[in-house]
């Protein structure tokens, strides 16, 4: 499992542990935001600090084992795939950040389509049955009517993120076609929660509110998210992991290949999931839960629009519950708690005193 180290990728490898899963995970561990952070989530899990390329086993998960190591090193992944044999893989490595895009453009060529590349040629090379990727909600774009269905076009990115990810899942596309391998992409929506990631709203609107400066407020406040809350995503991310029924068996009969969850070349398929809370949240009314939650009322600033940035998320889950079973329970309150409690805590190493 690729971003071992990365919010969802931290949880979620230690979820798979617990469940009896040999589960090697990997990082680069980049300075993207504080690698503090990153070797936290590792510590939790077990992990000591590993250096580069050194294979380090969790002291606390039997079955789970650590590498450093970028997605991009074709010759590290190469050996790691060669030693290690996997029956399947889930890509949660990647450049992140809708804004970071506009000013660093390279580094998301390098992690998200290059690094991307590296990973197919390997699943191709060495046998690999299903590849489980993360993609994201903003390959929808401004346009498409909400709530966003996994059928809409998405083919208007207002970010270079947004376009490596659908780039990621054009070429996904591709191998399935061609070599009959297993893909599955994962629409992922605004998750927050315990270990999040300190770019993000809920982490920037923390540390704003502890430290009594001004809450960033972009376009006057109207914007819609659709807030999921980590364990939700950690679940829905396994269950398709773990799932080994072709997506055939799960699509509607009949439909063809240009669709994004038909049925893909021979004993494989191709399949997207919206993976989200599908209720959407208005971003004073998330405010005021943090503010709730934090027990403090925040100062505000209003700013416009930012580039990149789409005035709603809203994803339509109907696919998921469909074919797993299974919708997000967690609300919005209980998540929000949840997280204070956790920016609270010892166990925050970028917690604001």
């Amino acid at each position: 499992m690729t971003g071992g180290a990365g919010f969802i990728g931290s949880a979620l490898s230690r979820r798979l542990a617990e469940s009896g899963h040999e589960v090697v995970a990997s990082d680069n561990i980049n300075d993207y935001y504080p690698a503090a952070l990153k070797l936290a989530r590792l510590g939790h899990n077990g992990i000591a600090r590993p250096g580069d390329g050194e294979k380090v086993a969790s002291s606390l998960l039997p079955g789970l084992s650590f590498v450093r190591l970028s997605l991009e090193d074709k010759d590290g992944m190469e050996r790691l795939f060669g030693e290690e044999k996997f029956d399947k893989v889930v890509n949660l490595a990647a450049q992140a950040g809708v804004r970071y895009s506009i000013d660093h453009p390279y580094e998301y060529l390098r992690s998200n389509v290059d690094g991307f590349m590296v990973l197919l040629e390997c699943c191709r090379n060495f046998g690999v049955g299903h590849l489980v990727f993360a993609s994201s909600s903003s390959v929808y774009g401004r346009e498409c009517k909400v709530p966003f269905s996994e059928d809409a076009r998405t083919d208007s990115p207002v970010s270079l993120y947004a376009a490596t990810k659908k780039a990621d899942e054009a070429m996904a596309y591709a191998y399935c076609s061609l070599f009959g391998i297993r893909m599955t992409g994962l629409r992922y929506f605004t998750v927050y929660g315990p270990w999040g990631r300190p770019d993000m709203a809920p982490f920037l609107f923390a540390d704003a509110i502890m430290e009594g400066k001004p809450l960033k407020i972009f376009n006057g406040g109207h914007l819609m998210r659709d807030f999921t809350y980590v364990d939700d995503v950690v679940e829905a991310t396994k269950r398709i992991a773990e799932d080994a029924v072709a997506v055939s068996a799960h699509t509607d009969s009949g439909r063809g290949c240009g669709s994004s969850g038909s049925a893909c070349g021979s004993g494989s398929g191709y399949g997207i999931y919206n993976v989200g809370c599908s209720s959407p949240v208005r971003l004073m009314d998330f405010v005021a839960e943090m503010e709730r939650a934090f027990g403090k009322e925040a100062e505000k600033v209003y700013l416009p629009m930012q580039q990149g940035d789409v005035y709603e998320t809203y994803a339509d889950v109907s696919r998921l519950e469909r074919d797993y079973g299974f919708r997000p329970r967690v609300s919005l309150e209980e998540g929000m708690e949840r997280f204070a409690r956790w920016y609270l805590s010892a166990e925050n190493p970028l917690r604001k005193e």
